[in-house]
């Protein structure tokens, strides 16, 4: 049986007076590409942050990482435990480079080997990184700035990567290459939890998905179900 590497147990989370995640519990195991969707304002990121510790606002429930408890912890506390967030929209510092950029995910690693072993699996999983390793992060087209994003994530060796809608804004055969990508780093031993609208695409990489509406989880099943499910892709997964 794997291990849970995340578990989340009837979780709560409030902005102020409005409730934005009414109960929900859901876990990931080692090895596992599991997929919270749902339509925008389902309370999707807000969970990501949450376990991240990126935003307070936890009323009740438990958060687990590798078997400890993390509700209020900081979040540079949680990152150096390895749970990685690669966030919404990209975030790289537009005035560093493609290199200065990456270092900056390598901030807590003083081992300069294990730094340039991690550099090189980065620059063997997107070449164009290579390709652009002196140019500044803000001229970089929006696909190679998440091919970026996800590079500086791994540089902080994550045990969880956590990527909260790496498709958004993306042509399409960029949108194949970052999820080609997103399977090789979870065949290559890290557990991926994953916010992504793009359900089609998302559930072809996925162990398992999690269906959200207005802060509640309504279906949970395999990802070759859910994909099956007409009802299921008609009403929650803009599929027709």
């Amino acid at each position: 049986m794997k291990n849970k590497v995340l578990e989340v147990k009837d979780f709560h989370f409030s902005y102020g007076e409005i409730n934005a995640i009414k109960g929900i519990s859901f876990d990931v195991n080692e090895g596992e590409v599991v997929t919270l969707l749902g339509a925008n304002g389902a309370g999707k990121t807000t969970t990501l942050q949450a376990i991240s510790g990126l935003i307070k606002g936890i009323t009740r429930g438990d958060i687990y990482f590798m078997g400890e408890r993390i509700n209020n912890t900081k979040p540079h506390v949680i990152a150096g435990k390895g749970l990685v967030q690669c966030l919404e929209g990209r975030l790289v510092f537009p005035q560093l480079t493609v290199m200065e950029n990456l270092r900056m995910g390598a901030y807590l690693n003083k081992n300069k080997q294990k730094i340039k072993q991690d550099l090189d699996y980065v620059f063997n999983l997107f070449p164009r990184l290579l390709e652009r390793i002196a140019q500044q992060g803000g001229t970089l087209s929006g696909g190679v700035q998440q091919m970026l994003a996800v590079g500086r994530a791994l540089m902080q060796e994550p045990r969880l990567l956590l990527m909260d809608e790496p498709s958004l804004g993306l042509a399409p055969l960029i949108i194949e290459e970052i999820f080609r990508a997103i399977k090789k780093i979870n065949g290559d031993g890290i557990p991926i939890l994953l916010v992504e609208q793009n359900s089609n695409v998302a559930l072809r990489i996925t162990n398992r998905g999690y269906v959200m509406e207005t802060g509640e989880i309504k279906f949970t099943d395999t990802a070759e179900n859910l994909l099956g499910n007409d009802e299921i892709r008609k009403a929650y997964l803009g599929v027709e």
